[in-house]
């Protein structure tokens, strides 16, 4: 294990050195983060260019409560007097931009059906928001029925149907705030996992080009294949980490400023521990694989069709995606949770949108996931140690499978 930790600490500070990974270790959130600046910036200027200018002709006195009910439902209009732009016309209003003229008098109030008269380019949505607007025109109609007071309140607070998603196996209602303390920590943990396992994926490349540059027979002068591998595995893992403690101080300040939701307190709960332990027995699985079958290959460019299919293996869970949206406790989505390599991504995926977890079957996965990381940690060895010294050809599939064997 000593020496294994030296092989780690080398491959941490030799890639550290390298200038193509830290460009692409800074580089990438900060092109994810800026895209998405730019984004938000033109979507901000649609947005401003979409207020749309209201000029109400207000017979009936209910201009303040309309501007009221519009400022607390944030719509995006601007209501006017038209009153104090008497040259203003129905008729003159198509040829302005984003504005709208609205009469509220009697003898719409009693019909209950107010004209609305909009330039050309009116927002899509503008219709919409207007409807927003007639609990107090609505309120007034009903005063002049003689009503009283409880009557109002009553009639006016109307009846809501309110959206609820039921969780099948407990009953229980799973609301949008507890959802949030699934979904939150669940994609923290999909970050820690892609982050080591493509930076794991640098395994794959560095075995090829020790064989190429044919100094691993120099290395294991030194020391054992065994010793050799898990130095790899284990000094990608901490470049794993580095690579995400970058995400999070880059990704962090940005989601702090941009969402209005209190990000800690979703995000440090007991949960994520398990959510940290998946992903990181992900690494593991898909590390032992990786560094086996890079120790086969005689360089990168020229890897197989065996090899590069390998690489495609930490992609698998996007197959169970859609039924495990659909439904998250169905029988599809528990097959994922138990198949080695698609048990970490789908279980992220499943734990983030169940209300109550169904531990048995976490407990049967997390096993499955240790068990399968033995045996190709076990079956990499093998491969490791003889593939690591053959030259000149990349390895068949029967020729590993004569290694594993022996």
């Amino acid at each position: 294990m000593r020496n294994a930790l030296k092989v780690a600490k080398w491959e941490i500070k030799r890639n550290l050195k390298n200038k193509s990974f830290l460009i692409g270790l800074f580089l990438t959130p900060v092109l994810i983060i800026g895209f998405m600046l730019i984004v938000n910036l033109f979507g901000s200027s649609e947005e401003e260019e979409s207020v749309t200018h209201v000029l109400v002709n207000d017979q009936l006195d209910t201009l303040n409560a309309l501007k009221e009910t519009a400022a607390a439902l944030e719509l995006n209009l601007e209501l006017e007097p038209a009153n104090d732009n008497a040259d203003v016309t129905p008729e003159a209003i198509k040829e302005r931009q984003h504005t709208a003229y609205i009469t509220l008098d009697d003898h719409s109030l009693a019909s209950g059906v107010f004209s609305v008269y909009t330039s050309e380019d009116i927002s899509p949505s503008f219709m919409e928001e207007i409807q927003a607007l007639t609990n107090p025109l609505q309120s007034l109609q009903l005063k002049q029925l003689g009503l009283s007071e409880e009557e109002l309140v009553t009639i006016s607070n109307g009846i809501v149907f309110k959206e609820a998603v039921v969780e099948e196996e407990t009953g229980g209602v799973f609301s949008s705030e507890d959802s949030l303390k699934r979904i939150i920590p669940g994609i923290f943990g999909g970050i820690i996992l892609l982050s080591i396992v493509f930076t794991g994926m640098y395994t794959f490349q560095s075995a090829s080009q020790e064989k190429k540059d044919k100094v691993a027979e120099i290395i294991l002068s030194s020391l054992t294949p065994g010793e050799l591998m898990q130095g790899k595995i284990i000094g990608y893992f901490g470049l794993g980490m580095v690579q995400l403690v970058v995400y999070i101080g880059l990704g962090i300040p940005y989601a702090l400023w941009k969402l209005d939701i209190p990000l800690f307190e979703y995000l440090l709960v007991p949960e994520l521990l398990l959510f940290v332990i998946i992903a990181i027995l992900g690494y593991f699985l898909f590390a032992a694989v990786f560094v086996g079958v890079g120790a086969t290959m005689a360089d990168m460019s020229s890897s197989g069709n065996f090899q590069g299919m390998v690489m495609m293996l930490p992609f698998l869970p996007f197959i169970f995606i859609g039924p495990v949206l659909s439904e998250p406790s169905g029988l599809l989505a528990q097959l994922g949770s138990y198949i080695p390599f698609t048990a970490p991504g789908v279980l992220l995926l499943r734990l983030s949108m169940l209300d109550t977890w169904p531990w048995m079957e976490i407990m049967i996965s997390l096993i499955i996931l240790l068990v399968s990381i033995w045996i190709f940690m076990k079956l990499a060895g093998k491969i490791f140690k003889t593939g690591i010294l053959m030259y000149g050809k990349n390895a068949t599939p029967k020729e590993i499978w004569k290694w594993i064997r022996a």
